[in-house]
């Protein structure tokens, strides 16, 4: 019996790696997916009657999705309209199926899919592979295939999957694994956001090529918080572990940072300018988590930037890495297409003023950047020219306290 067991076992695992072979293939997320997510400038607040503004609710999804169509957020390429936790009423239906709680959500999701639609735009759900959401309401342990069939029918368009409320690593694993497959057998093209690196890392190293068989992004560190700290500690978790998760980012599969809380209340100018050129040099889904109702000016120009946004979308499709860092200054560099590379220039100092940074532009693209000579242009803080330089030359570039200047080197 034990010999049997065996066998069957090593069976279903065949049959399991064949199809993630297939599962990798859904031919989505070719670029870092990008859009709005409500959690982090929303996060779960559910009475209505007393602040309905931001309430997660039907209401608040529709003005996102009208502010996202009418203030050039879809153009600019900002397409999906995400739900995080707390979308759901406490129970299931009679046959077991996730449903919204029907006094915030009164057209269902269904209903909100349908109209986010009809602006152009995609919507995404949040749902959790243990038994319970991060928030407490129903995950979808032992629901997979149905809830992938909900979803699907429901006409969504991306799914965030949490990783709370899991018995043990080995349930965590298998249901990521099932949700992808459960996914791909609806027929329907559903972006797959997985937070299965984060929650082994604790216990386990991530197999990142096994995770990328299955998801199209995933997180691999702690929640983003609307403040400078939490921008560094990511900024240097990812330095930190670049020689692991660089190498594996690619279309159809990205290493997620977390959102951009650019336009809320933690960041300084000089910030906000940081986490927008790196999250376009770490080649990060960008989804946004702020009030677009009521941004300023500022900071919808430098989310809407074309450029950093070109960068960030870049069809080469490769992750960017830290070459250098000492106590005041880290550089950091992007091989785009056509020979081309995105470098960013970060000042650690968080005192004192604008100070220079001054590097030989042989350190790019393993001499080759430069050579025999390249334009230089700025992207960030603003956009301006630089002009032609040699390869043996030497850049000096001045940044602000906390800021960032993000430049891009074409061939000459």
């Amino acid at each position: 019996m034990a010999a049997v067991r065996w066998m069957l076992r090593w069976v279903a695992a065949a049959a399991a790696a064949v199809a993630a072979a297939l599962a990798l293939d859904n031919g989505l997320a070719r670029t870092p997916p990008m859009g709005w997510l409500h959690w982090e400038r929303f996060l779960c607040a559910t009475d209505c009657a007393a602040d309905p503004r931001r309430c997660i609710s039907e209401q608040l999804f529709v003005e996102m999705a009208d502010r996202m169509a009418a203030d050039g957020w879809r153009d600019a390429g900002y397409e999906f309209v995400c739900i995080d936790d707390c979308w759901m009423a406490p129970t299931r239906d009679e046959q077991g199926r996730l449903r919204a709680d029907p006094k915030r959500f009164p057209s269902g999701i269904r209903g909100l899919a349908d109209y986010v639609h009809s602006k152009g735009l995609k919507l995404g759900i949040y749902s959790d592979v243990g038994k319970k959401t991060c928030a407490g309401f129903p995950g979808s342990y032992n629901h997979y295939d149905l809830d992938a069939q909900t979803f699907a029918s429901w006409g969504v368009d991306l799914l965030k999957f949490d990783g709370c409320n899991s018995d043990s690593l080995e349930l965590l694993a298998e249901g990521y694994r099932l949700m992808s497959l459960a996914l791909n057998r609806t027929g329907r093209s559903i972006v797959y956001s997985c937070e299965w690196p984060f929650y082994l890392r604790p216990l386990q190293q991530p197999n990142y090529t096994e995770i990328k068989q299955y998801c199209n992004h995933w997180r691999n560190f702690y929640d983003v918080y609307d403040s400078w700290s939490s921008i560094k500690s990511i900024l240097d978790w990812t330095a930190l572990h670049q020689d692991t998760i660089v190498k594996i980012a690619g279309p159809g599969g990205w290493n997620d940072p977390d959102m951009l809380v650019i336009g809320n209340f933690g960041l300084s100018w000089e910030q906000s300018v940081t986490q927008m050129a790196m999250w376009a040099i770490m080649a990060a889904p960008l989804f946004m988590s702020n009030d677009l109702r009521r941004i300023s000016p500022e900071a919808k120009c430098l989310l809407q930037n074309r450029e950093v946004i070109a960068i960030n979308q870049d069809p080469l499709g490769k992750q960017g890495y830290q070459l250098f860092k000492d106590r005041n200054f880290q550089l950091w560099e992007r091989p785009l297409s056509e020979r081309a590379y995105a470098v960013a220039v970060l000042n650690q100092q968080e005192i004192g003023g604008p100070q220079n940074f001054t590097f030989s532009l042989t350190l790019l693209g393993n001499g080759l950047a430069c050579n025999p000579a390249c334009s230089i242009r700025q992207v960030l803080p603003a956009s301006r020219d630089w002009g032609v330089y040699g390869w043996i030359s030497s850049l000096s570039v001045e940044v602000n306290p906390t800021g960032t200047v993000l430049l891009k080197v074409l061939p000459v």
